[in-house]
């Protein structure tokens, strides 16, 4: 009897650490307004791709959109951190998820009443990733100011799962409500999920929400210089985002999907759509199995060894012709995927000062942002001179090169202990 508890302490271990939900009452409302808005944003991307689609039958015109999408997200992605180290960030949050509300729900009644157009789309797209991307900093600034050692890194697992979560169900779901009721009512559906995120903002403390002044975060008025002088006199978050840029340009696969799909397994569009999944599947388990890597102090070791899954896992995929090994591989890529996202983002936050956290995360965003797609640019180059499985093994090899190099060359991020991190982060309010 007593063996049998010992072993279902030991599984209760591995599974993911939920104290942040259950202790953390503000917490846990932010995560479920984020997850249930999170869900929401998948299925206004779907419809919105789709509906580029209905309208032009033309796939330079929905190609296009993530140039939309891309240029004002590298713009305001800068500009929504600096804001988020000088004002309230509760208060900047609150106004910038009630103004995607008014034009979720704007888009929404266009679409409903058949005035949409490409052009059309393209505007809302836009305005839609230019808030996203003010919204970002601030965003990611509660959570370290809600929770300190482990239940930090546990709530970012929970984030992470969420994420992931949404990205598996949300465009299923809008597949059907599309087929069934078509794209105006999906975006409708993606507006009342606003409600949530303002529910969970409301949530938060009042004094979760202002930034601290610290020393090492010197002049706020400086902007984004101040927040790249630290960066650069930091090792363990140049390793940080030397090692996710390495395993995203190095190793991303998304561009090589239809070239394998067609060089491999018969080019089948059902063969195709297996493969997102697969990563995501891969995300989803690894999350919920990711106990005992958030209780692991040496998150910069975690960091570098995921990395170096990630592209093993690559390197398996384009390696394999074998279908369900292939998919095996980006199961497993995906499972590191978290892993190197969550140990990340614990390394990133407890090594900022909170005045400067605004504009860290905003870096944080557009090299998670940039990464992939510089990585499918690598990706279709080498493809285009040898094969998409030469160019899937020929990334992960270097990936798990890169990560070795890494490793060697800044010590301080192996050393890297989340127990022994400056006090970048105040008392968590527990309520």
């Amino acid at each position: 009897m007593r063996r049998s508890a010992r072993s279902a302490h030991k599984w209760r271990e591995h599974l993911v650490d939920v104290r942040p939900l259950r202790e953390i009452p503000a917490f846990r409302a932010f995560w479920i307004g984020t997850t249930v808005n999170s869900i929401g944003t998948q299925l206004g991307s779907f419809a919105l791709l789709y509906y580029v689609w209905a309208l032009s039958h033309s796939a330079v015109l929905v190609g296009l959109s993530g140039l939309v999408q891309a240029i004002p997200l590298a713009i305001t992605g800068l500009i929504g951190g600096t804001l988020a180290d000088r004002m309230n960030r509760r208060t900047l949050l609150l106004a910038t998820r009630l103004t995607q509300f008014v034009t979720s729900g704007a888009l929404a009644v266009i679409v409903l009443a058949g005035g949409g157009s490409v052009p059309v789309v393209y505007v809302f797209m836009a305005i839609g990733a230019a808030l996203s991307a003010i919204a970002y900093p601030s965003a990611q600034t509660f959570a370290p100011r809600l929770l300190d050692g482990e239940r930090l890194t546990a709530g970012l697992a929970l984030m992470r799962l969420s994420s992931m979560f949404a990205v598996l169900t949300g465009p299923l779901g809008a597949g059907v409500i599309v087929a069934q009721f078509g794209v105006g009512v999906c975006l409708a559906i993606d507006t009342v999920t606003y409600l949530a995120s303002l529910w969970g903002i409301l949530r938060l403390p009042k004094d979760a929400s202002l930034p601290q002044n610290d020393a090492a975060a010197g002049d706020a008025g400086r902007g984004i210089v101040t927040a790249l002088r630290y960066l650069v006199r930091t090792p363990v978050l140049v390793g940080a985002f030397v090692t996710d840029l390495n395993a995203t340009v190095l190793a991303m696969p998304t561009a090589l999907f239809p070239v394998i799909n067609a060089e491999r397994f018969g080019g089948s569009p059902l063969t195709l759509g297996f493969m997102l999944p697969a990563v995501g599947l891969g995300g989803i388990v690894a999350g919920i199995l990711s106990g005992r890597i958030t209780r692991q102090p040496r998150q910069g070791v975690v960091l570098v060894v995921c990395c170096g899954i990630w592209g093993a896992g690559m390197a398996a995929f384009g390696l394999s012709g074998w279908l369900p090994l292939a998919l095996v591989g980006l199961f497993v890529a995906g499972a590191a995927d978290t892993g190197t996202v969550v140990s990340r983002g614990t390394i990133v936050q407890r090594s900022t000062p909170d005045a400067l956290r605004g504009r860290m995360n905003s870096l944080d965003f557009l090299v998670g942002a940039g990464g992939p797609s510089l990585g499918d640019l690598r990706a279709g180059l080498v493809a285009s001179v040898t094969s998409g499985a030469a160019s899937a093994v020929i990334g992960g090899a270097a990936c798990m090169v890169g990560a070795g190099v890494i490793a060697a060359a800044i010590p301080g991020l192996r050393a890297w202990r989340a127990d022994a991190a400056a006090p970048a982060v105040p008392a968590p309010l527990v309520e």
